[in-house]
């Protein structure tokens, strides 16, 4: 059997496809494939690995509908028409779980990013701009003993919430569509309602999936509720936040700081005025990108197709209703 990977990854996900007896065709460009492309190069393998946030719509699934399997290298499926893919009978799998720790480092590294102003304050010693010893300009924010709040308490935000409890001993408050009781169990956290949750927090932090009712959740009426102090923070997906609406919340001080691994659109252009703020930073969507989860995420994907080769359900299959169907 044939598999084709639209971009690079690590090599023991390969070798584990090698050596399961598969043909393996890599995508060498550091580019994503067009649709038009990557279907091309889909018609004549049975699995596709995908890599990165390409858009898998219907019009992919009706071209491509001899695929066995769709393997994602990521936990969001937000970009793939799951009813397309089942009505052709083809399972999709994911990563969860693996890139947890790595994301909600991100996420922690964004948050003190942000409060100590210090990727604007590294770029003034690239540009220059370092002039003497100044006691009361561009001050950060202490976070120490404050209010994180958790928007989407699942693994992620968990283990983001254990780091800020256990260096900086912040309160955990969060907002999820049910209650989470081992997260309140394990680092204490206080469910509140998502009024509650912009009120409140110091700093928020977003881990939800992007969902109809997520997008734009956080918008201009959301970022005025929040505190003038508080720090927006985004690992998940760019469309969940209003980019223009937080640009002007930003300009206008109605919150005080913001951190992004994700943007809308990706990548984000040049001349973003996010990007020449003191109280801002932007990183190009690296919350999984350590060697070990890459690696992790490579592999977990090389095995659900080998499951799916050998007549097994792919077991992070996400369109379960697919083998329902067959």
């Amino acid at each position: 059997m044939k598999v084709f990977i639209s971009k690079n990854i690590p090599s023991p996900g390969i070798e584990a496809l090698e050596k399961s007896g598969f043909e393996v065709y890599i995508n060498e460009s550091s580019h994503r494939l067009p649709q038009p492309d990557l279907i091309e190069a889909c018609q004549e393998v049975d699995f596709l690995l995908n890599v990165g946030q390409g858009k898998l719509d219907a019009d992919f699934f009706e071209a491509c509908k001899h695929l066995k399997g769709v393997a994602l290298t990521s936990v969001g499926f937000d970009h793939v028409d799951l009813d397309a893919a089942t009505t052709h009978g083809i399972p999709v799998s994911n990563t969860p779980d693996v890139l947890s720790d790595a994301t909600a480092d991100i996420a922690f590294l964004l948050m003190l990013n942000v409060s100590r102003k210090a990727f604007f304050r590294a770029m003034q010693v690239v540009n220059g701009a370092w002039a003497d010893f100044e006691f009361t300009k561009e001050l950060g924010t202490t976070i120490q003993g404050k209010t994180l709040g958790i928007y989407g308490l699942g693994r992620i935000g968990l283990s983001l919430a254990r780091k800020a409890q256990a260096a900086y001993d912040m309160k955990i408050i969060y907002h999820n569509r049910s209650r989470n009781i081992e997260a309140e169990r394990l680092v204490d956290a206080t469910y509140v309602n998502f009024d509650q949750l912009l009120t409140q927090s110091d700093v928020l932090s977003v881990h939800s999936n992007l969902t109809e009712e997520t997008q734009y959740r956080f918008n201009k009426d959301a970022f005025k509720r929040m505190k003038s102090s508080a720090i927006f923070v985004n690992t998940a997906r760019g469309k969940i936040h209003h980019e223009l609406d937080l640009i002007d919340a930003l300009s206008t001080g109605e919150i005080w700081g913001a951190g992004l691994d994700v943007t809308d659109p990706e990548p984000m252009q040049p001349d973003n005025p996010l990007l020449k703020m003191s109280n801002t930073c932007v990183f190009p969507h690296i919350g999984s990108a350590t060697l070990e989860t890459r690696t992790q995420m490579a592999l977990l994907a090389a095995n659900n197709i080998i499951a799916a080769k050998n007549g097994n359900n792919m077991p992070q299959v996400v369109n379960v209703d697919v083998y329902k169907k067959a």
